[in-house]
């Protein structure tokens, strides 16, 4: 996440000097011990527990253990993985719902924390789990703050208790007890209560807090937190624990460029566990907080299991299986093309995914120049096109892609990569679809790999060369026997793809600009 990007490559940076290092020294942990604990005070920790952090880090990394390990530095990689996911709270924490509904739960918080956003996050996301949820407009002093709300819950799609204007009329204790009411009566299964809050902790919001705690007996009490605030969150989060207490903590905008370290103090802080975190303006950025996976996303581990449920919320898997069913009898089309650039929109944020990926951090700057907007131009693109010129792009002639580029507000280069692209993606996956390794633009062949399924076979059947020519036959034979196709760019010293001859094994990988030149513009 962009808030502990820099907090990230601190302490990927701090691990990275271990990777070489075959035995460790004592040296060499408090090296690394005392990297850490500078990346942790920079990214605005709380002091105490950057002292517990690293003084577990140092201890176990001491051990018998670690010392006796193959290698010890992923030892130490994993102590550190293990004692980040302590101080975000261990084990991920769900809401507990009541046995006889309706379950309440109160959002508190310092005014500007993002509460109210966060009630609509919270309740479609409770919608989109089988629940029926009903928000309650109880913040009745910040101006139009009972508008947004109903807003907000029109765009979320539950129904919104507001019996008061606001803007400073009404009683909240009384709207919010009698949102409980109104909730069982017409049985709704939730209730979430937006309350008010004030730019600083004092007097008169702890009170209004706690009689509206009083008045509903909540099961719930979730503290909004914003994770760009500071020192300062740790010391709101204990005065709100003092005089309201809370069940569970809310981290806000987290997606912010801020340090954000503090965040990661308030669960140590106060005892009370990460259970929700909010990653963007949009009413679908909010997820259930897992320790474990934010861990790894720090350490730039990764978060794989969390990219792979946000692919199962927005694929459909029958359409999934006939897509594949296409690759292999070459009957993909731009529309099945439109289709899975659609869903793969419904996703989210693409750049948030690809940064769940192990190593994203690397390709940091990239991912941040990259434009989320091309996924859009690429859909006007196709969607100028006629159905028959989606079918069948051999129909797309010059005057065709002068149209569909003016249609589109696009350039007829535009149309010429975009199809370029569709065809060589397409051949690529029929190549998979039919158990074959593709040749990937930017790699050299790869040796003795069949493409297509015949192609191999038919090396496998050639003897030698047949060349009459004495020097020539000894060439191709040596080509053969190293798995190059004679007369192949590779056998004559160059490279299909413009890499010079000769070059290292490593260099002809491709770069991530490589495979954005083919799925990308």
């Amino acid at each position: 996440m962009a808030i502990f990007g820099s907090l990230s490559d601190r302490l990927t940076e701090s691990l990275k000097n271990l990777r070489t290092k075959g035995k460790l020294s004592a040296s060499d942990v408090d090296g690394t011990v005392r990297e850490i604990r500078r990346a942790l005070l920079e990214a605005d920790v709380s002091l105490d527990v950057v002292k517990k952090f690293t003084s577990a880090v140092r201890e176990r990394a001491l051990s018998d253990d670690v010392n006796r390990a193959l290698n010890p530095a992923q030892q130490v990689v994993q102590i550190v993985n293990e004692e980040l996911i302590e101080i975000l709270g261990g084990q991920q924490r769900r809401l507990e719902f009541a046995k006889n509904p309706p379950t309440i739960v109160m959002l508190a918080g310092l005014q500007g924390a993002g509460k109210t956003t966060l009630a609509g996050k919270l309740a479609k996301w409770l919608r989109k789990d089988g629940h029926t949820p009903m928000l309650v407009a109880a913040d009745l002093q910040r101006p139009n703050a009972v508008t947004q709300l109903q807003v907000v819950g029109q765009q979320a799609g539950v129904e919104v208790y507001a019996p008061q204007p606001g803007n400073g009329v009404g009683d909240p204790v009384r709207v919010a007890k009698d949102a409980v009411d109104e909730a069982r009566r017409r049985q709704y299964d939730t209730v979430i209560i937006d309350t008010a809050g004030r730019l600083g902790v004092d007097a008169e919001l702890m009170k209004q807090a706690a009689d509206i705690r009083k008045a509903t007996n909540p099961d719930e009490v979730l503290f909004v937190i914003d994770a760009m605030i500071g020192q300062d969150a740790v010391a709101t989060a204990k005065a709100f624990q003092d005089g309201v207490d809370f069940t569970g903590v809310v981290l806000s905008k987290l997606d912010g460029d801020a340090r954000g370290g503090a965040a990661l103090s308030v669960a140590s802080v106060t005892g009370r566990p990460i259970m929700f975190a909010s990653t963007g303006e949009g009413l679908d950025d909010f997820e259930p907080f897992h320790p474990d996976r934010m861990a790894s996303r720090i350490l730039d581990l990764g978060d794989i299991l969390t990219l792979i449920e946000q692919a199962q919320q927005a694929f459909d898997e029958d359409e999934a299986r006939q897509v594949a069913e296409k690759f292999a009898t070459d009957s993909f089309t731009l529309d099945d093309f439109l289709k899975q650039m659609q869903q793969l929109r419904n996703m989210g944020s693409i750049k948030k995914m690809i940064g769940m990926l192990p190593g994203a951090g690397a390709m940091r700057q990239q991912l941040d120049d990259f434009d989320e907007r091309e996924i859009v131009r690429t859909e006007a693109i196709i969607q100028s096109m006629t159905p028959a010129e989606r079918a069948n792009t051999k129909l797309l002639n010059g005057s065709r892609r002068l149209r569909i580029a003016k249609g589109s507000g696009m350039t007829v280069t535009d149309v010429n990569q975009l199809v370029g692209r569709f065809e060589q993606a397409a051949k690529m996956m029929k190549t998979v679809a039919k158990g074959g390794v593709p040749q990937i633009p930017g790699m050299g062949p790869i040796p003795g790999a069949g493409f297509g399924g015949g192609r191999g076979k038919q090396q496998q059947k050639k003897k030698g060369s047949k060349s009459g020519n004495p020097a020539k036959r000894a060439a191709e034979n040596a080509a053969l026997a190293s798995g190059v196709k004679p007369g192949s760019a590779a056998a004559s010293g160059g490279s299909g793809f413009g890499l010079g001859g000769g070059k290292p094994a490593e260099q002809q990988i491709p770069d991530l600009n490589q495979i954005q030149k083919l799925f990308g513009r």
